[in-house]
């Protein structure tokens, strides 16, 4: 069962991955994006969204403390679904639909977060982790 926890903690930091490359590499274009949303000082929201993507999958992908990797995850999509997803205020219905798919997947994953978070703290034995649980 270790490797398929292992498998599943991979393929769900993937997204995360990759999310990251952009907001690190293509930060000014992105920052444009977060500015034309409201967001607050846009660049460095990105490139600090970024680096907690980073450390939040790299620490669930190694199990380095994954439990403090699961909440730097579930604390960067909250904020994430509302600020930059908000389809209820939407008027066109392809955008609108488009928002909300993206704020359910935000917050599809949070609710996967919060559930590797319980899940890390609560079994002190993973297997195929560096380190047990920081909360506990």
């Amino acid at each position: 069962m270790d490797v398929v926890i292992l498998i599943g903690r991979i393929l769900f930091v993937l997204l995360f991955f990759g999310s990251a490359f952009g907001h690190l590499t293509q930060t000014s274009g992105m920052a444009e994006y977060a500015k034309s949303r409201g967001v607050p000082m846009p660049a460095a929201a990105v490139a600090g969204s970024g680096v907690v993507m980073l450390l939040g999958g790299l620490s669930v992908l190694l199990g380095l403390w994954a439990d403090l990797g699961a909440l730097l995850l579930l604390i960067f999509l909250v904020p994430t679904a509302v600020l930059m997803h908000p389809f209820w205020k939407e008027t066109d219905a392809q955008t609108k639909q488009l928002e909300q798919i993206q704020f359910m997947k935000d917050m599809s994953l949070a609710g996967a977060s919060l559930m590797l978070l319980g899940f890390f703290v609560q079994h002190e034995d993973l297997g195929l982790v560096i380190t047990g649980p920081l909360f506990s």
